[in-house]
């Protein structure tokens, strides 16, 4: 069939306007970019599992702070401190949260607990407190996150500082700490969105 030269100068530029089109197409195919699986659903996998974590060393470091954050895979509870050596902790799934000293129960939201015993004062050499929050049951705002449901203040007793966290059902964990802020160091608790 012939085509008129209109038809062939048509037909050439839908080419050129095509081609760049063409090339996108085939890196977003090699890069596997909208593919059906979730993008970065592989670099969920954990090995972390749910039993309990512990490190013994203490601290006089004082707790100054405590903050959440979400992540792709997690989320994130992280507690600062002023000064070194980094603190030990005791962290894990419990049927309810207690108070050292009183024994009183957290109350908290979620379908599982973790109690984070920090092995680091509350307060600092005078006994002056470093950490307070107005809110202790709600010491960390959570609204919205996808596994946190509640970060409670337990309190501090003899140098151990407890947080009660309120998660969504018994999810593995990991437990780390890192230098910083300035001479401080931060005590890192992940609990992972879904078993991998």
């Amino acid at each position: 069939m012939f085509r008129s030269p209109t038809d062939r100068h048509l037909a050439r530029s839908l080419r050129k306007a095509l081609a760049p089109l063409v090339v996108i197409v085939a890196i977003t195919a090699a890069l596997g970019v909208g593919s059906s699986s979730p993008a970065g659903a592989a670099t969920c996998h954990t090995t972390w599992g749910s039993a309990g974590k512990t490190n013994s060393r203490m601290t006089q470091a004082p707790i100054t702070g405590a903050r959440a954050g979400q992540q792709p895979c997690f989320d994130r509870f992280v507690i600062d401190l002023r000064g070194t050596p980094a603190p030990g902790w005791d962290v894990g799934y419990v049927s309810r949260v207690v108070q050292d000293g009183s024994g009183f129960t957290v109350p908290l939201r979620g379908g599982a607990f973790i109690q984070v015993s920090v092995r680091a004062p509350a307060y600092d050499a005078s006994g002056h407190p470093t950490y307070a929050p107005a809110h202790p049951s709600e010491a960390v705002s959570v609204a919205g996150f996808r596994t946190f449901r509640q970060i409670a203040f337990a309190g501090t007793f003899e140098g151990t500082t407890t947080f009660g966290v309120g998660v969504r059902a018994r999810l593995p964990f990991r437990v780390f700490v890192l230098a910083g802020p300035g001479t401080g160091s931060r005590l890192i608790v992940d609990v992972a969105h879904s078993w991998a």
